[in-house]
């Protein structure tokens, strides 16, 4: 039995992500979003696919405004007597050219993408059990070496941040036994990437990739620790 956490549950990835977990009878899942309408329609979608699958908890919580010692820790310890997987799923994505980028724009994708990820990170460590596994949803624009694009810096810059954050808390967590990876994902078709690329295909279907996220967060911690995946079809 596993319980896992994911945050950005609401669409895309997580959304995916949770359906294929909820799939397994012995998986207990707690779904975090901003979005309550959203999360509704996952826990009616999960309950009819998954009838006699595991057990689903939804909760509204945003991870960079919200509070996590009265509001989150008491919810999860009121679910769960530890917790097995954290996936920071929940992100952000601008696409401006740099020179028309503020400050701002800048710092909302580093509060969202990192800083809201940190917060998760601090709070949810001393609540997992030995073995457990964190997975940092990252991307290829925040890969060294990959193919960049146009208008991409700050979301860019913000994913490479959290690739070199999981390198670190992999190192430090050892002592505790916790593993941390980072999946660094191409182009999926989501509603984030429709809205930054109107009219674009993306490589892969955002089913596709939930899958690929829910099977390496339960098994990818027996042979990875502190690795940044590239998750894409293309070369570089």
């Amino acid at each position: 039995m596993a319980n896992i956490i994911i945050t950005g549950a609401s669409s895309g990835i997580g959304f995916e992500t949770v359906l294929d977990l909820t799939a397994n009878k012995d998986n207990n899942v707690i779904a975090l979003a901003r979005s309550a309408d959203k999360l509704r329609r996952l826990h009616e979608i999960a309950s009819d696919l998954n009838f006699d699958g595991g057990k689903l908890y939804p909760a509204q919580f945003d991870i960079v405004h919200d509070n996590y010692p009265d509001s989150l820790v008491p919810f999860i310890k009121s679910k769960f007597d530890k917790v097995d997987i954290l996936i920071n799923n929940a992100g952000a994505l601008i696409n401006k050219p740099f020179l028309e980028s503020t400050y701002e724009d800048f710092a909302n994708m580093l509060q969202t993408n990192v800083l809201g990820h940190v917060n998760m990170i601090k709070h949810i460590v001393p609540l997992m059990s030995e073995g457990g596994h964190i997975v940092n949803i990252g991307s290829m624009g925040g890969y060294q070496g990959s193919s960049k694009f146009s208008g991409l810096s700050a979301y860019s810059a913000s994913k490479g941040a959290l690739a070199v954050l999981t390198e670190c808390l992999a190192e430090e967590f050892k002592d505790k036994n916790i593993k941390v990876n980072c999946l660094a994902l191409g182009s999926s078709q989501t509603e984030m990437f429709e809205a930054a690329f109107p009219g674009v295909d993306a490589n892969t279907l955002a089913f596709e990739m939930g899958r690929y996220v829910a099977e390496f967060a339960q098994n990818g911690a027996k042979f990875y620790n502190g690795k940044i995946l590239p998750v894409s079809n293309r070369t570089p």
